[in-house]
């Protein structure tokens, strides 16, 4: 997978939750374990924040948890932190997966 790919998954993901109201964001899922979707989401945008870190050789920092209507745009700016940090294939397609997967999850 690609940066491209990459992109297109979030877009998905991006396009599938952008309109949640909190209602929404406050169901639960339950892969791999029981947790609301905000939180689910949230895990994403903190592990694509940790792999643009580790890319540009900088300390993990936690993502805040501003809000569930922000969600999108946390994942949004983790994702552009991927493409600014020059991230390898490889990470792009770990990223890629995991965007997939929430997305399968939500």
């Amino acid at each position: 997978m690609t940066s491209e790919d990459f992109a297109v998954s979030v877009e998905r993901l991006l396009k599938q939750v952008g309109h949640w109201e909190q209602s929404r964001w406050s169901a639960t899922v339950r892969a791999p374990a029981t947790h609301s979707r905000a939180e689910v989401v949230h895990g994403l945008a903190q592990q694509l924040a940790d792999l643009a870190a580790d890319a540009e050789g900088n300390p993990r920092r936690p993502v805040p948890r501003v809000g569930d209507l922000t969600l999108p745009d946390q994942v949004k700016v983790t994702a552009d932190d991927l493409f600014l940090a020059g991230v390898s294939d490889d990470a792009f397609k770990l990223a890629t997966d995991k965007v997939n997967a929430v997305r399968r999850a939500l």
